[in-house]
């Protein structure tokens, strides 16, 4: 039974020969058996989405160690690596590890190149390595190799590659035991997809970057002094003159037969005389005399191997990374520590909030109007007085992406009418309201409330919650709504002409809470949604008087910390580029399973088309709202991404990554809430039993006396 001194063997026991060869190692009493299968399966089984990635019984294999007198039972190499590699996610996903798997990549020199092939065998940047070193171990070695007493007097790179073996047997290791000369160099640098020259000497340095020049293949190397990278591009530049021209035309010819004294002005030449650490600078004066070789130390060894696995990656996917050097002094950088900033304590000024009451009657309507709820608490409108008549305008510049031809927009313009007819009625100055949809981009909607002499007992009571009424955000107890209270909510919607549709079971809450939790991930994954979300929202140096106070949000601790990450659009586009990020929609996925009920507001659109029907709508959301209020339940508005798109086209021009994700989500809404096709939604509401709300988002003033004409 043959084997090699460096590669274990492996063994399918469902091979009659394999199965043959297990039987005598069984025999064997000086062997030790271990079998690893079930407790790598149950690891396998706890990672996340990983099934797909696995193989059956039928893969698993014996894996016999001779240096170790060993035989160990694995389960099959997919299942294995889809194992050993679960922590690398997300800094590689499962395609970045299948493209790295395509690498072939060698290390020439086994002292601080054993800790780089080690690296990288840990990482998994390379489907198969090539190792190259003519050395035996010694002692002296082992204060930068990690290996052991046993292994002293066994060539560098079989011991490299029994460790790597010992990590992942199924990971293809070739070794050139005898080194590389100008006479083997080309066969070790055949088909290499990265070549890391980690040897110490000048020659052999410069035949494998000729080597690399004529193969095409880019080159590392790390000197494992202060930190010092080098990156030959020569698949990219096959005339690049060697070590970046610091030699000149200097072949690997001219260093044959030259000593150690006179290989040194070419070393001062490649590294700079203040290139090199005052440390290793000095002890090269020694060599020779006072020490044996130049010295290295086991973590800079370490530290070198990082760099170079991190360099090979970015060459692995394709990513940026171009010939030159550059020094990662962890020394020097010590010298920078400092105490961290602080995270910065939220402190607020509420005293905009500190606003006396208007007095006048008219004054207290416009008061009352502006307390109406909007998308962002942007107050999207204007309000002007006339003699006889409150003016209130749809005011452009506030629009998003979300409001779609300005019918959100439309729905506040509705809702602050509302209020400013129950002040009126309140004040007995009621008269007729219209709305007029005008059909010029700058003045899309315009409505009117005479100024009459009426009062409306049925509005007027709804004048003191209007005034308070708010938007609640904090997790409900689920507590169910009593049939009476729901009849109510109705009878409010139909007498402002629309309709409520109602989910209130847990199962379909539940499906309601995953479909909107998948239009928030779309909404942080799309670009400008994502920078308009953020907009919105007001921390305290912002201006208050529009806006969300995050305080409004009522973000647990863990809630926030995610929040300040979801700020950050680097994160969104990596998560974007990963089709990631289901987590995003947790927020709104955990208050919908805690509601009570999730109402639809909705209106007909055969009757009243266009933005005039959704500002009547938009009346029917306020009056619902405060009602439910009046009822003890706390209201949540809930914006879908596709709330206000009514056909294809409109999803493509909000979100054009996540189009035909919005449209199922609408689809599979609408069907949830029972919503005939013939009606519009206006707007979502979350009704919940809950604790009070922490803050009441404020407003801008109301309009004084230069309003009016």
């Amino acid at each position: 039974m043959p084997v090699a001194q460096h590669r274990p063997l492996i063994l399918d026991e469902a091979d009659p020969h394999d199965a043959e060869t297990l039987a005598e190692l069984r025999n064997r009493p000086y062997l030790e058996f271990t079998d690893l299968r079930a407790v790598l399966r149950a690891e396998f089984d706890r990672i996340f989405a990983a099934k797909s990635r696995g193989d059956g019984p039928e893969s698993d294999r014996w894996i016999y160690y001779p240096w170790r007198r060993a035989v160990v039972g694995l389960p099959g190499e997919r299942t294995f690596r889809a194992t050993r590699f679960d922590r690398n996610r997300n800094k590689l996903t499962p395609a970045d590890q299948d493209r790295l798997a395509e690498l072939t990549i060698g290390i020439v020199g086994q002292s601080a190149g054993h800790a780089v092939a080690h690296m990288l065998a840990m990482e998994g940047v390379g489907g198969r390595l090539r190792l190259a070193d003519l050395d035996d171990i010694e002692l002296s070695n082992l204060n930068r190799v990690p290996g052991t007493l046993f292994d002293i007097g066994v060539n560098k790179a079989v011991v490299t590659a029994r460790r790597i073996a010992e990590l992942d047997p199924y990971l293809p290791v070739e070794i050139f035991g005898s080194g590389v000369d100008e006479h083997t160099v080309d066969a070790f640098l055949d088909g290499l997809s990265i070549v890391v020259e980690e040897c110490d000497s000048l020659d052999i340095k410069l035949a494998v970057r000729e080597a690399a020049s004529r193969h095409r293949v880019p080159l590392l190397m790390e000197t494992s002094d202060r930190g010092l990278l080098d990156v030959e591009r020569y698949d990219l530049e096959p005339d690049r003159p060697p070590f970046h021209g610091l030699l000149g035309g200097l072949r690997a010819a001219d260093m044959r037969g030259l000593t150690a004294k006179e290989k040194a002005p070419f070393i001062v030449r490649m590294f700079g005389p203040t290139g090199l650490s005052p440390r290793l600078a000095a002890s090269m004066v020694e060599v020779g005399e006072a020490v044996t070789s130049w010295p290295q130390l086991g973590s800079d060894v370490l530290l070198g191997a990082s760099n170079v696995a991190t360099a090979a990656r970015r060459i692995g996917l394709g990513l940026e990374l171009r010939s030159g050097r550059v020094r990662i002094d962890v020394e020097n950088h010590l010298d920078d520590l400092a105490d961290p900033e602080p995270m910065a304590e939220l402190v607020w000024d509420d005293s905009a909030s500190d606003i006396a009451p208007a007095t006048e009657p008219v004054d207290r309507v416009l008061e009352c109007a502006q307390r109406a709820p909007s998308g962002g608490n942007m107050q999207p409108w204007s309000l002007r007085v006339t003699d006889g008549a409150i003016h209130l305008a749809l005011a452009t510049e506030y629009t998003t992406a979300m409001d779609v031809g300005y019918r959100g927009s439309a729905v506040a313009v509705g809702a602050a009418v509302y209020n400013a007819r129950v002040a009126a009625a309140a004040h007995g100055i009621l008269g007729e309201h219209t709305f007029v949809a005008n059909g010029d981009e700058s003045r899309p909607l315009s409505a009117v409330l005479e100024l009459g002499t009426a009062g409306d007992a049925e509005l007027a009571v709804d004048y003191p919650a209007a005034l308070a009424r708010e938007t609640n955000r904090q997790p409900g107890t689920g507590a169910a709504i009593a049939p009476a209270a729901l009849a109510e909510l109705h009878a409010a919607a139909e007498l402002e002409h629309a309709r409520l549709h109602v989910i209130t079971t847990p199962t379909d809450l539940a499906m309601a809470a995953t479909l909107l939790g998948e239009s928030d991930r779309v909404r942080y994954l799309t670009p400008r949604l994502h920078e308009e979300m953020l907009a919105e929202v007001r921390w305290p140096a912002d201006d208050p008087l529009t806006g969300l106070d995050v305080r409004s949000l009522e973000l647990t601790a863990d809630e926030l910390a995610a929040f300040e990450i979801g700020r950050r659009a680097d994160v969104m586009a990596q998560l974007r580029s990963w089709a990631g990020g289901v987590a995003l929609g947790n927020y709104t996925r955990d208050r919908v399973r805690s509601s009570s009920a999730l109402v639809a507001v909705s209106f007909d659109g055969r009757s009243e088309p266009g933005l005039a029907g959704y500002a009547r709508a938009g009346a029917a959301v306020e009056r619902i709202w405060i009602r439910a209020q009046r009822l003890g339940l706390t209201v949540q508005p809930i914006s879908p991404v596709f709330l206000y798109a009514q056909r294809y086209s409109e999803l493509v021009a909000i979100s054009p990554d996540f189009a035909d994700t919005l449209a199922s989500i609408q689809g599979h809404f609408l069907n949830l809430l029972g919503m005939p096709k013939h009606e519009t939604m206006a707007l979502v509401l979350r009704l919940s039993f809950a604790e009070g709300a922490t803050v009441r988002s404020q407003r801008r003033p109301v309009p004084g006396a230069e309003t009016r004409s």
